[in-house]
């Protein structure tokens, strides 16, 4: 996660932002913080990418790669105004390296994580997310992410990469319409991607969670699961009712001051799959 103490709205890049709106960039942090406590009080560990001046969009880190079984796949933002965030998190990733015990896993490996930096233009979890059970990628484009980008996703982390054309500018990345709750289900809105995107979702997870137009809109399904746990933002109680009847455990953080820029719970967070 990255702290928003340079968050604001300076430009326009997604339909979310306004920049007559002002930001309260008091509240802005102390949203993020309880976000970051809740994470944190749910026994996740929570690493922290140092904020920079002239990059208000770091805040939402799960943009800036995707990793899988620790190979990650960097990020190539579309809006120049976000390019340098690039960068930013390869170096996030040589420091966790380095900091990490030099080890070796069961097989003999050395710990540590491989950073493949990418040629296609792709943002990282806001258009790929990852379904441990079959070992699938769920991947995003339309708006942000390249289709070419998919493939060479494919080829750096060696999963099959399911393709799902997004239609909807209102939610512009893969994670704004769908989530993992845990192994083997998801929960997306129908209406954000394209008809054959929709009958592929189908075939795949028949027991998804089916969002609503307005569970969407409240950014309930820009949320964080363990597999029980879900944070997901306050203002989608039916959301959260669904949930709830789906058995999971939700839990609800304002981020209103983030939502502004078009992000909520999940593009806070960029989850390490060592």
């Amino acid at each position: 996660m990255c702290p928003p103490a340079y968050f604001d709205v300076k430009y326009v890049i997604n339909p979310w932002m306004d920049a007559t709106t002002p930001v309260d960039a008091e509240l802005a942090v102390k949203q993020w913080d309880r976000l970051r406590e809740t994470l944190i009080e749910l026994g996740h560990r929570v690493h922290v990418l140092a904020p920079q001046v002239g990059l208000p969009d770091m805040v939402y880190a799960a943009n800036g790669a995707f990793s899988v079984d620790s190979t990650v796949f960097g990020a190539r933002f579309r809006y120049p105004q976000r390019a340098a965030e690039a960068a930013a998190h390869q170096a996030f990733y040589a420091r966790l390296s380095s900091e990490e015990a030099p080890g070796e896993d069961a097989g003999g490996t050395r710990a540590g994580w491989r950073f493949v930096a990418p040629t296609e233009i792709n943002e990282g979890e806001g258009d790929f997310t990852y379904v441990p059970g079959p070992g699938l990628i769920l991947a995003g484009y339309g708006f942000r992410t390249e289709p070419a980008a998919h493939a060479e996703a494919q080829e750096v982390l060696a999963r099959p990469v399911i393709s799902l054309r997004l239609v909807d500018p209102r939610f512009y990345h893969l994670d704004m319409a769908l989530a993992v709750l845990d192994d083997t289900t998801i929960a997306y809105y129908p209406g954000a991607f394209s008809a054959s995107a929709q009958a592929v979702l189908r075939q795949l997870f028949p027991d998804a969670v089916v969002a609503s137009e307005s569970d969407a809109l409240g950014f309930g399904l820009n949320l964080v699961s363990d597999g029980r746990n879900v944070v997901l933002s306050a203002e989608a109680s039916d959301m959260a009712a669904r949930l709830v009847a789906a058995g999971y455990l939700p839990r609800l953080v304002e981020l209103t001051e983030l939502k502004k820029g078009g992000g909520s719970v999940k593009c806070c967070v960029a989850e390490l799959r060592g």
